[in-house]
């Protein structure tokens, strides 16, 4: 029989938010669907009940779809269904995955599924908001082990005043635009925009999104209880042998803590370093023993390799580098190596490094977005690549991952609003990552705020980003706060901070905490620390290129901008296009029109300015009122018995009667014009949409001749 259970959860504005079980996909480990206002999601969630042998991490999958069923459209394509992720659906699974990865117990090796699909939409409340809450969910109706529940909120500051889950139309007055991810006692997940916001702005909406996160992790656990699933399934994924553990520790941590002391600078000898360690012990073993347990011996010497590069920044403040917790690694930036490109440059901190190009384009080039809920164009793109022998590695580069796009996305909000927004270009910024040892996101912003300037975009200010990381010990007694870290102490460290921004403040972030408990304190002493470290980058890009450069490009393509009447849109473009298609080809550029507020925006480019100039013309031409009494260049196209017909605006032709051509009787129409020929010409007036034209009056009236009866 049906037993359905639900609980409703309202927001401080009065909305609600409902979550069921039991009706859909029973099936499934668990199963929810959230709903808010018409917008409903489904998510589900699968795990195996035992690991595949020798798995040592979290097989986690996390899958967010949007069906364009779920607010009445059609796919696009051929096919007419749904296909490949796009990046907004890979972006917002990433977004929940964040949030939930910590939150599995450290032995649990099982493969998980979590799928949230989008299957009822109302255009008015953002579903990306709903799907961590959902995931957290379907997790606490089932019997996984979990340490959640979790929740995720939207919150901005819409006119002034902060909101949770904003509806579309509200986030067009935002300035603050933040996903917040968090358990009831800690957040976990942070990712989002703004504009050019303080430290003490971001924290207080930070504080203001988990305090709504709170009532939305109560009422899961109150579902968990009354479905039945507070006690989860038991599971043994690892094996373990305690006197190996010690063994290990025992004979292992003082050296792994002489390589962590030794300042080494050099990347891959630091890994080489604590790599023998391991080697050498398990080389001291009985070869039987050493091939059967050395799976085990891996992961307690992980465990040792942790503790001892932790400990030695906490008690002697020791990175692993040589540096202070709040020094920089060395940089050096270099702009226009590329001769190719419309902009390019060089950032290089430490043994990050990227290549980073920019290349101007037409309203052509922009980027179609049709998205279930969003359609429109992007006329600022970033991609940003990760190449595998950044790290040095020896394998294929398989397409663009998830990584890929999710460092990418970081940067493009960072450097977005800083385009201005009438920019006529449309814009790409490609950051290849030549080197990576820690935060490879942050040199792509520093590197393409370079590019973007030595390609002569006109941006508001520079952005440069830095990552902080944070090491802390039991019970969060002893913390140490790090500025600008390596890719070491990302991995072994509690907190991956990302924060980028003007010298005015902060216009992107991305944080994923692994610790439990972090205070306030600790963010916002991050948050102080990360302004100095970036305000000294800033100082780096600045003495490289202090502003725009003043031109572009010689290559680059030139824009001009004109605006035109609504009505003569259709005379530029012609009939199927042939006028506009005729006007690019004779003058080499490239034209796109379109309707903007009842008028005609039409962008001209190319490298030719005789060529640009023509096009301007003839468009302006077109686009004029013919003015009765203006003199115009017209041009003779057909010669008739009484006159001739001239083009003196852009298909607009007039009547050059031959009694208009001279003050004297002319007798041939031939004997003065030719087809062809280039004259002046005086609009004189017009009669039922015909154009009437003179020659004659351009020119002094010779004096009246008497008549003969006069001369008597």
């Amino acid at each position: 029989m049906l037993q359905v259970f639900k609980k409703v959860i309202t927001l401080s504005d009065g909305r609600t938010i409902e979550i069921e079980t039991g009706k859909l996909a029973k099936q499934a480990d668990g199963a929810v669907v959230v709903k808010m206002g018409d917008t409903m999601l489904l998510a589900t969630v699968c795990s195996a009940k035992d690991a595949v042998p020798g798995t040592d991490f979290m097989p986690l999958t996390v899958e967010y779809k949007e069906k364009f069923a779920s607010f009445g459209r059609f796919p696009g394509g051929f096919t007419k269904r749904e296909g490949k992720a796009s990046d907004y659906e890979i972006l917002t699974a990433r977004l929940v995955d964040r949030a939930l990865r910590p939150l599995f117990p450290d032995n649990y090796h099982a493969e998980t599924f979590v799928n949230v699909l989008l299957i009822s939409a109302d255009g008015k409340n953002q579903p990306d908001a709903l799907a961590g809450l959902a995931a957290s969910a379907a997790l606490a109706v089932s019997d996984i082990p979990f340490g959640g529940p979790i929740a995720e909120v939207r919150v901005a500051r819409v006119d002034g005043k902060l909101v949770i889950d904003p509806t579309f139309e509200e986030m067009e007055r935002a300035d603050i635009d933040i996903m917040v991810g968090a358990t009831y006692d800690n957040i976990l997940m942070v990712e989002g925009e703004m504009n050019e916001v303080s430290e003490a702005e971001m924290l207080e909406a930070l504080k203001f999104a988990h305090e709504a996160i709170k009532p939305m992790c109560l009422a899961q656990n109150e579902l968990m209880a009354e479905v039945g699933k507070t006690v989860k399934r038991e599971y043994c994924h690892e094996e373990n042998d305690e006197d190996l553990k010690q063994d290990v520790w025992n004979k292992c941590y003082d050296k792994a803590y002489a390589v962590a002391a030794s300042e080494n600078t050099n990347k891959h000898e630091r890994e080489a370093n604590f790599s023998a360690i391991k080697e050498e012990y398990l080389a001291a073993m009985d070869p039987e023993e050493a091939a059967a347990k050395a799976e085990m011996v891996s992961r307690y010497y992980h465990a040792v390799e942790k503790e001892a590069m932790r400990r030695c920044i906490l008690d002697e403040g020791k990175r692993l580098d040589g540096r202070k917790t709040t020094e920089i690694r060395p940089i050096w930036c270099e702009v226009g190596y590329l001769p190719g490109p419309h902009g390019s440059a060089i950032f290089t901190r430490g043994e990050t490094q990227s290549l980073t190009s920019v290349t101007l384009g037409t309203k052509q080039d922009e980027k179609i977005v049709d998205e279930v809920l969003m359609q429109g164009h992007e006329r600022f793109l970033l991609h940003y690549n990760f190449p595998p022998f950044s790290t040095g590695e020896a394998k294929a580069q398989r397409g663009v991952g998830r990584r890929e796009i999710g460092h990418g996305h970081l940067a493009w909000r960072a450097l977005k609003r800083m385009i201005p927004e009438d920019y006529p270009y449309c814009v790409r910024v490609v950051s290849d990552i030549m080197e990576s040892n820690g935060s490879s996101s942050m040199a792509t912003v520093c590197a393409g705020t370079l590019a973007l300037m030595d390609a002569g975009v006109k941006i508001k200010k520079p952005v440069a980003g830095i990552a902080m990381g944070l090491i802390t010990d039991k019970g969060n007694v002893k913390w140490s706060v790090l500025s600008d870290i390596l890719g070491d102490e990302d991995h072994l460290g509690d907190m991956d901070f990302k924060v980028t921004g003007t010298a005015d403040g902060i216009t992107a972030t991305q944080m994923d905490i692994k610790v439990d408990g972090l205070s306030y304190e600790v963010l916002e002493k991050a948050l102080n620390q990360a302004k100095e470290g970036r305000l000294h980058i800033l100082g780096k890009i600045t003495e490289t290129i202090a502003e725009p450069r003043a031109d572009l490009k010689p290559h680059a393509p030139r824009i001009e901008t004109l605006k035109i009447g609504k009505d003569f849109i259709g005379a530029v473009i012609g009939s199927g296009g042939k006028n506009i298609q005729e006007l690019q080809a004779r003058t080499n550029t490239t034209i796109s029109i379109e309707e903007v507020d009842g008028f005609g925006i039409v962008e001209i480019s190319g490298n030719n300015k005789e060529g640009m100039d023509a096009a301007k013309e003839y468009i302006l031409g077109i686009s004029q009122e013919p003015e009765v009494g203006k003199v115009y260049k017209a041009k003779v196209k057909s010669i008739v018995e009484f006159g001739a017909f001239c083009e003196f605006l852009p298909q607009k032709d007039g009547l050059l009667h031959i009694s208009e051509i001279a003050w004297e009787r002319v007798e041939k129409v031939g004997d003065y014009l030719k087809e062809g020929d280039e004259i002046e010409v005086k609009l004189i007036g017009i009669e039922k949409g015909k154009f009437k034209l003179s020659k004659k009056v351009l020119t002094e009236r010779p004096p009246r001749q008497p008549k003969p009866e006069e001369q008597k």
